[in-house]
């Protein structure tokens, strides 16, 4: 399929499909825009009056963009299907009434960032009538859990955080039925096959949008969207995926993970997040800066003589020792966190809110910026909190692999001389 794939709405294509239906010999074909492969760069439906020889198919000015009489073009996977007027505006109805549903997996569903961040926000979207009517969310990672479980999990992070309404128990419960769990790993195109039949189930014969939010590390990202752009994307409506912090552990990883991501992906369908951001205090920020009229005229090194960023938190790793002794808390919270937040305080005013702007303001920063020397780096670790009972990094690490050692040995046996 080719990728000038025109965007139009359902209802206006099928209005050009009832003009271009005058002459009875004419049929009707078209071939769906989007999906998971790489030729899908936009959503859309493609339409096409095909004409028999000596057949014309009348063209006004108001549907060249939405009707060609030319021989439809090959799909990726064969010939595009064919389907009458009345069909045809049948699926023009169902996009008009917006009969679509959204399916949003949480890919390692179990991991900490999934309870302590993610399910939290998609509640929070759900208690804010934010989400679409139709949707359902399943978590996907290799712990074997429950439906029960996984909702039990997730129970104990729901919070009303925006406001203390009475219906909130009510709506944690509607959003707790909403929630799935299936197990797999991230490697096997068999267990996404599994979890394409559950998503099916659920999402009956409505238009399918699926969203995949990857709550994993970067090490394991190209295995899950291989498997999920060939067992488990949708087949009539868009399929995004969410890649999480952090992308690579340096610029060569960096580059060399999005092109592994764009065989099977465009640029369009892949959205990275910094979840920090979501913080109301980091997106206080630019309000604070660019609508008070007290501090915008004086932020600038004419008033300010010095900025610190200091990310203070009262827990520990909590069980996160092997992952933070693999990447790092520079990488972790420097290199995306803080230097996010670095960048929005001292970029210049965006010409808009469009994403696209204010990010070419961030990157005039980074840019702007002299490379960090090592003899300027101060390097600390964090010590044990007897009376908090608050393990240490080190000691974090320790008790990590001497559960591993424990069950080691309890699964194959002690050592042999």
């Amino acid at each position: 399929m080719a990728l000038s794939c025109m965007r139009c709405p359902a209802e206006a294509a099928a209005v050009s499909a009832r003009r271009a239906a005058a002459p009875p010999a004419a049929a009707v074909s078209f071939a769906r825009c989007g999906g998971f492969g790489r030729s899908a760069a936009v959503e859309c439906w493609r339409v096409q009056a095909v004409a028999p020889q000596g057949v014309k198919v009348p063209i006004d000015a108001d549907m060249k963009n939405a009707v060609t009489p030319t021989t439809p073009p090959m799909v990726e996977n064969g010939s595009p299907s064919e389907i009458t007027l009345d069909e045809f505006e049948d699926l023009a109805a169902l996009s008009k009434n917006n009969d679509s549903t959204v399916s949003i997996t949480v890919v390692g569903a179990s991991g900490d960032l999934a309870k302590k961040k993610i399910f939290p926000a998609l509640f929070a979207l759900y208690y804010e009538d934010c989400l679409p009517k139709h949707f359902t969310i399943f978590g996907y990672a290799r712990s074997k859990m429950t439906d029960a479980e996984l909702r039990n999990m997730v129970s104990k992070t729901l919070t009303c955080r925006i406001d203390k309404r009475e219906n909130c128990s009510e709506k944690m419960e509607e959003f707790l039925e909403r929630c799935f769990y299936h197990s797999g790993q991230y490697d096997s195109e068999g267990h996404f096959i599994d979890l394409d039949k559950k998503l099916k189930q659920h999402e009956g014969s409505r238009v399918s949008n699926r969203l995949f939010y990857l709550s994993i590390p970067p090490n394991i990202f190209l295995d899950v969207v291989k498997c999920a752009s060939k067992s488990a994307s949708s087949v009539n409506g868009w399929t995004r995926v969410i890649v999480e912090k952090p992308f690579g552990r340096d610029s060569e990883s960096s580059a060399a993970l999005t092109r592994g991501l764009k065989q099977y992906l465009v640029e369009d369908q892949i959205f990275r997040i910094d979840h920090y951001l979501g913080k109301e205090l980091v997106e206080n920020l630019s309000v604070l800066r660019f609508s008070n009229l007290v501090f915008e005229p004086l932020w600038s090194r004419q008033y300010i003589r010095n900025v610190q960023l200091i990310f203070s938190e009262d827990f520990g790793t909590e069980g996160r020792g092997g992952y933070f002794d693999g990447y790092g808390i520079i990488r972790d919270i420097m290199q995306n966190h803080l230097l996010q937040i670095l960048a929005l305080f001292a970029m210049e005013t965006p010409i808009s809110l469009e994403a696209e702007d204010i990010r070419n303001e961030k990157v005039k920063v980074l840019r702007s910026m002299k490379p960090l020397q090592l003899e300027d780096v101060v390097i600390g670790q964090y010590k044990s909190h007897t009376k908090e009972l608050r393990l240490g990094y080190s000691s974090d690490m320790f008790l990590e692999i001497s559960t591993r050692g424990v069950l080691a040995r309890i699964l194959i046996g002690p050592p042999t001389s």
